[in-house]
């Protein structure tokens, strides 16, 4: 698995269990009540945080792995490599553009900060994981 692959799979890894996460909490917090009541900034920033941390620590733990089992492929890329990140940026943007056109519609309407908050974060989570996905099916399987 070349670097790249590795890293798409550790930001995948990272963005599922982390919205999950999130999810549960917010869910938990609300307890049943209106989810606009909960105080849903701490939860989002540490959720941001840890996803980003998390991220990092995978790849450098993943990369010393792969290292030890081949020393000369770690950290090399190709034009491959490149095609594909290309590619699946271009997928994950077009789910970031309907996450902002949802906050638009959403501000026009004057919802609660949480719905127009939470609309933009399962955006970024939405086009993280999906992009991700993307990644990972081309590596396997080829742009075609």
């Amino acid at each position: 698995m070349v670097y790249e692959e590795r890293n798409a799979w550790a930001s995948l890894i990272v963005s599922v269990i982390g919205v999950s996460v999130y999810v549960v909490l917010v869910l938990q917090q609300a307890g049943g009540g209106p989810l606009a009541d909960v105080d849903w900034v701490p939860l989002m920033l540490w959720t941001i945080g840890a996803g980003i941390v998390g991220g990092i620590v995978i790849s450098i733990a993943w990369g010393i792995v792969a290292g030890m089992h081949d020393p000369d492929g770690v950290g090399k890329s190709d034009q491959r490599d490149r095609d594909i990140a290309d590619m699946s940026t271009r997928v994950g943007q077009a789910f970031m553009v309907i996450a902002g056109l949802g906050v638009i519609v959403l501000c026009a309407f004057e919802a609660d900060w949480f719905w127009i908050a939470n609309t933009m974060f399962f955006g970024f989570a939405l086009s993280s994981i999906i992009g991700g996905v993307a990644s990972v099916i081309a590596y396997r399987r080829g742009l075609v």
